[in-house]
């Protein structure tokens, strides 16, 4: 049987098109009465890039979207028998429980969470605000403070955000362990968060 990590390895080696939509209730179906790997890998492919990107239009960064998705697709395998094609379609059903893991993550978290190709902008909440900095230098506050961080804490923030890899994949990756992992990527932020609101960048307090 597959984990949901080999499905997501594989994954990167599979191209072919995407179900329709019957096709995707009838793959659901299969995973939640039967267990069934081949069922699960078509789903997985279908959905997990679909819910990151959705979730990273939300306002998720790219490393708390991949936390959600893995999340999602382990929630796929085991939780699949609970879906009911007479009340939803699949893709319904996936996208509402993306949907509560985001509103989740958002409850739990209290940092400026910015978007990955938007990373050198701090958004203002406040509109029209006088105080407002401009881009150039917000920028130039972002890479500064990015410098500022220790190499083992610039490396966590370098694979979560350039590469959109979730926790899991940047402790295989580095060979560290996955609680080391959060503990770095906290601190990193943590250490922005600060350098950015010291240098007076609007939304980073």
């Amino acid at each position: 049987m597959n984990t949901v990590c080999d499905v997501y390895e594989d994954s990167r080696r599979r191209d072919y098109p995407p179900p329709r939509s019957h096709q995707l209730d009838d793959l659901l179906t299969a995973v939640g009465t039967k267990h069934d790997d081949d069922a699960f890998t078509a789903l997985f492919d279908h959905f997990r890039p679909r819910v990151h990107a959705q979730m990273v239009r939300l306002g998720l960064a790219p490393f708390a979207a991949a936390d959600v998705t893995q999340d999602v697709m382990e929630t796929i395998w085991c939780k699949a028998h609970m879906f009911d094609r007479r009340k939803s379609a699949a893709a319904t059903w996936v996208f509402r429980i993306a949907q509560n893991r985001r509103i989740d993550v958002c409850r739990r978290s209290r940092e400026h969470i910015f978007a990955e190709t938007d990373l050198s902008l701090i958004p203002d909440s406040a509109a029209n605000n006088e105080t407002n900095i401009d881009t150039a230098r917000i920028e130039r506050h972002v890479h500064a403070a990015l410098d500022a961080l220790p190499q083992d804490q610039f490396k966590m923030v370098q694979l979560a955000f350039f590469e959109g890899l979730s926790h899991s994949s940047i402790a295989a990756r580095t060979k560290i362990p996955i609680g080391t992992v959060k503990s770095r990527l906290r601190l990193a932020f943590s250490r922005l968060r600060s350098l950015l609101c010291d240098a007076g960048v609007t939304g980073a307090c």
